[in-house]
């Protein structure tokens, strides 16, 4: 990002990234073989307290092959949320499954676990001992809850569902590495998970993702496919179709040195919603992001919603004048009900997310975010409805 612009969400580099990518350099492990991958591997498993983790190139190849290692097939149905960024669902679709849209529940924006349950009790039935879906006839074999924005999904309906009608839960942690649900890591609550450490994410190897699964089944057939599925290394016999999804020594020696600083990001990702919560809740029209009281959010990026109405402006109309006082914002993602690539897929009551689409802005929320840069932004927040901050501050800039 340019220097005068208050990015939204940018890598914080200032660990061991330089010692530990120099050690790789030096010792020539440059691609996907070398000691940092195992560690990375390791060292995250253990953080998150799982037994199994594989490193992939990015986080959609972990939810690719998340997919294939929990049987999913073609014209099987998996249940997703439609308020998530694409690429889960790009990933159902990348094994010929399809997906079957859940709506987003109003207080804390992620999947709506009752909605899952009312479509799988009312909307599917038990044929020859599959659970078929009464519209389309397909079956359904997985629910891959994602949690949006740092915060968990309410975990418990849908793992007791999930158990009824013997579905596989695959967790996408992308965006929420670090966050609890009633005292337990995300990640380890379903049968399989993903995370992605995107320049963006909470740490990052600039791009790149893990597989996490206590099936160590699983966690062995995960190994094989992203590793173009060799059987024989020595005459490059291939059993059956693998992938080049591997992540690379360098990438995965930033990941040790981001893990370690994986608390604090925490910390401040947490002291930056705290001061957000605490200078906008006074601000009319403007709902501020929530935390359950069974979560542990790590505020990856702090959301706010925006009611034209009361506000003054709608939330496109905040994002332009925010940008004008070099402050970048963004919405959230398209429904994926709306979504011209995915408009041949089942969608159950997805209401409330379009209006979340709608309303929701996401602050700036990087690590390395000033107080100084925030107040700026709270600011022009206030600026935008007409009003002013208690302690009015000057561009950083």
């Amino acid at each position: 990002m340019p220097q005068d612009i208050i990015p939204l969400c940018v890598p914080e580099i200032r660990g061991n990234e330089w010692r530990y990518v120099k050690e790789c350099l030096d010792t020539n492990f440059v691609s996907s073989v070398g000691p940092f991958v195992d560690r990375f591997e390791r060292e995250l498993a253990s953080k998150v307290g799982i037994r199994y983790a594989v490193a992939t190139v990015n986080g959609t190849a972990a939810l690719h092959i998340a997919l294939l290692v929990a049987g999913i097939e073609r014209d099987d149905e998996v249940l997703v949320p439609t308020l998530t960024f694409i690429a889960p669902v790009n990933a159902i679709r990348y094994v010929g499954a399809w997906p079957v849209f859940i709506d987003a529940e109003p207080s804390y924006w992620q999947m709506d676990a009752q909605s899952v349950v009312d479509f799988l009790d009312k909307e599917c039935r038990w044929v020859r001992n599959e659970l078929r879906n009464n519209t389309t006839g397909r079956r359904v074999k997985a629910i891959l809850p994602v949690h949006i924005l740092g915060h968990p999904v309410d975990l418990d309906p849908i793992l007791a569902v999930a158990k009824k009608f013997h579905l596989a839960v695959i967790e996408d942690a992308t965006e929420s590495l670090g966050a609890k649900y009633k005292g337990s890591m995300v990640g380890t609550l379903g049968h399989v998970a993903c995370f992605s450490f995107n320049g963006n994410k909470i740490i990052t190897t600039g791009g790149g993702g893990m597989l996490v699964t206590n099936n160590e089944e699983w966690a062995r057939k995960a190994k094989h496919l992203v590793t173009q599925a060799k059987n024989d290394p020595i005459e490059f016999v291939h059993g059956e179709i693998g992938y080049n999804y591997r992540l690379t020594n360098i990438q995965a020696a930033m990941g040790c040195a981001q893990l370690e600083r994986l608390s604090s990001h925490v910390s401040r990702k947490r002291e930056i919603a705290s001061l957000y919560a605490e200078k906008l809740a006074g601000v009319p029209g403007l709902t501020l992001m929530q935390e359950a009281p069974w979560a542990f959010s790590t505020f990856w990026l702090y959301t706010i919603l925006v009611n034209p109405t009361r506000y003054g402006r709608d939330s496109r109309t905040l994002l332009k004048e925010l940008n004008l006082a070099k402050i970048q914002t963004r919405p959230l993602w398209q429904p994926m009900h709306r979504s011209p690539a995915h408009a041949a897929c089942q969608a159950y009551h997805c209401h409330m997310a379009e209006r979340l689409n709608a309303r929701a802005l996401s602050l700036p929320s990087s690590v390395g975010l000033t107080e100084i840069q925030q107040r700026w932004v709270i600011d022009q927040v206030y600026a935008s409805h007409g009003g002013t901050s208690t302690e009015r501050t000057t561009c950083p800039t």
